[in-house]
């Protein structure tokens, strides 16, 4: 269990959750973090009164109603976090979504993966002066599963993160998505664009009716409680995600892994997110043969499909 061992004072929950990416370097981390924290505040001093104070020190592991307390005492961002970023000809958003990422205090390395981009993806990476990017390709298109599969086997720090190469998701709120892992309650934290407040672009009907039922049908067969199944934004301690065989190559990687992460039985929980999602103009990449993919997927890798394949 990984838990910060600097004392620290007690935190609200607007000083932690939301309040966590208002910490990042750079301005625009900091106005995010801002917003967050004035959008929620109200809603937070009805519940504050009811949270259980900080220890002093969270040096000691959390058992029971002490999670809470520990989940509200942070130490000051570190470096302790690796961004996998899939990339497949994002020539328009790979410099300002690496600029992003690069603006977190948390990030201590990031690996993008090309994988077989015919524009100046590459380029655009290359341009960047930060020793934290690393460059990993493929020679042909090999699918979002295989790039995870190559990044995710590269990373050297506590934790890890999988990063869309577009914009939809905001970096400023690695904070909030490292919250239960830094404070050593959980082994894996989903992002959920469905349990927010915060902005959402608003875009398919179909496509959010896709992935409620695809998390639904994920949820029936593996007892979790899921509400964003498929999201990209998926941060693990990096034993836990080194330790799993990721065997498929496109998107069905999202049904897999949480299917593996269920069976291990281990600890994950949801936070709310943003979200600026995109259209197939804007360069959208997955469509409806990759839905009946993770449909497949979630049954291949449940224990019933476990066992068939056994």
């Amino acid at each position: 269990m990984i838990i910060p061992s600097t004392s620290v004072t007690a935190a609200s929950p607007a000083a932690t959750f939301l309040g966590l990416a208002s910490g990042a370097k750079g301005e625009h981390s900091r106005i995010i973090g801002q917003q967050y924290c004035e959008l929620d505040s109200q809603r937070l001093a009805r519940t504050e009164s009811a949270a259980v104070v900080a220890h002093d020190s969270v040096s000691a592991p959390a058992t029971g109603s002490d999670k809470i307390s520990v989940m509200s005492s942070f130490a000051e961002p570190r470096r302790c976090l690796s961004v996998v970023v899939p990339a497949l000809n994002e020539e328009r958003t790979i410099g300002e979504l690496l600029t992003r990422v690069l603006e977190s205090p948390w990030v201590g390395e990031v690996f993008v993966v090309d994988d077989g981009s015919s524009d100046r993806t590459v380029e655009r990476v290359r341009e960047l002066d930060d020793e934290r990017v690393n460059l990993q390709q493929h020679g042909v298109n090999r699918g979002k599963g295989a790039a995870l599969r190559t990044g995710l086997a590269c990373v050297t720090l506590e934790f890890a993160v999988v990063q869309d190469a577009d914009l939809e998701y905001d970096p400023a709120e690695y904070g909030v998505l490292l919250g239960p892992l830094v404070a050593g309650v959980a082994d894996v934290v989903y992002g959920s664009r469905f349990i927010s407040g915060r902005p959402h672009r608003v875009l398919y009907f179909w496509h959010s009716v896709g992935n409620r039922f695809l998390t639904v049908l994920s949820n029936a067969f593996t007892n979790l409680n899921l509400t964003d199944m498929e999201t990209c934004y998926k941060m693990f301690r990096r034993e836990v995600i080194q330790s799993i065989d990721i065997e498929e190559d496109r998107f069905g990687f999202e049904p897999e892994i949480t299917a593996k992460l269920a069976a291990a039985q281990l600890r994950i929980y949801e936070v709310g997110i943003s979200y600026n999602g995109r259209t197939y103009a804007d360069g959208k990449k997955i469509g409806w043969k990759d839905g009946v993919r993770a449909v497949y997927c979630v049954l291949k890798y449940s224990s019933i499909g476990r066992r068939i394949r056994r």
